[in-house]
């Protein structure tokens, strides 16, 4: 048995930054911006909106495109680390929110790489047997964990939420290939959300040039590994959805991969950096867009916090 992605789903807030706005109050522009991190947009969130809430919107809509019905969900998995209740899971108010009976729900926290983390463990458990239908979500609000008065930070991330239907599948041709994954916590402190002087609420930080360093030198290997577990050759490819992370990271890791007949996602111009939604996003946009044929060979690869890293080939819904 092994598993495929049955359909997918977004969700963006109806607020839209742009870099105008950020650079009337900070030392920086819409050229400074774009070229040094992508952006020209991003969405973010409501105050009253809920990491819980973007993450219900976006799985409503996939589990509608899906055509199952509450009930047959049996395991729901949502990726996050910027939800403000501990408890209970986000998955558990996805899992209230739609009406899903009795299925496992749990959250994943793995940052920026933690979708491709939870569509992993899905994919598992539905090839193992202990599921027939899943519903994997990535959802973050970056925005409650910015200073927005750090041009080096706040100008790259968004919120947002995507989601996919993964529902078991018959060998020999399953719709998601075997993970690559793994991590550096030697340079866990590279990127964080903790305690701030002075701060009612933890604050995200980053070591730029370092995580910048090690996602260009470190990362291919880990693509061209998910390649091969998939028996997929780069040059196969129809498309390549990366982490949303910058878009000079993501220029490097394309011309890196060698798959010059490939669609490159590069959401991040109208997105921004929403961590563990970024991945989700880009491909329910993808397939929204019908950038691919639908059975299309797409290789995910996500990489943040931790060190950590994910990638795996999936089909396109």
């Amino acid at each position: 048995m092994g598993s495929t992605i049955r359909a997918a789903a977004h969700h963006l807030p109806a607020r839209v930054l742009a870099n105008e706005e950020l650079a009337a109050r900070l030392s920086t522009s819409d050229a400074w911006i774009r070229s040094r991190v992508g952006p020209a947009t991003r969405h973010l969130a409501d105050p009253d909106e809920t990491v819980a809430g973007m993450a219900s919107a976006a799985a409503g809509k996939a589990l509608a495109h899906s055509g199952l019905a509450p009930e047959e969900i049996d395991l729901v998995v949502v990726a996050t680390s910027t939800t403000a209740e501990r408890m209970p899971s986000t998955a558990a108010r996805v899992a209230q929110e739609l009406r899903v009976p009795t299925a496992a729900a749990f959250d994943v926290n793995a940052a920026c790489s933690g979708f491709s983390h939870a569509l992993a463990i899905a994919d598992h458990a539905l090839s193992a047997g202990a599921a027939r239908h899943a519903l994997v979500v990535g959802a973050d609000k970056m925005s409650d964990f910015l200073d927005w008065e750090d041009r080096t930070s706040c100008v790259i991330f968004g919120d947002g939420a995507g989601a996919v239907v993964v529902s078991a599948a018959a060998a020999p041709a399953p719709g998601i290939g075997p993970v690559a994954w793994g991590s550096r916590p030697d340079l866990g402190d590279a990127v964080t959300i903790g305690p701030a002087p002075g701060r009612a609420r933890p604050l995200f930080t980053q070591q730029g040039q370092s995580v910048y360093r090690w996602a260009t030198t470190a990362l291919a290997s880990v693509a061209r590994r998910a390649c091969h577990n998939a028996g997929v050759a780069p040059g196969e490819l129809a498309a390549f959805v990366p982490h949303q992370a910058n878009l000079r990271i993501i220029e490097s890791l394309a011309r890196q991969l060698d798959a010059p007949g490939a669609y490159i996602a590069r959401d991040i111009v109208d997105c921004g950096n929403t961590n563990a939604a970024s991945i989700p996003i880009a491909l329910s946009r993808l397939v929204e867009r019908r950038a691919v044929p639908g059975d299309s060979a797409v290789l995910l690869l996500g990489f943040g916090a931790g060190l950590s890293f994910s990638a795996q080939v999936v089909r396109c819904p």
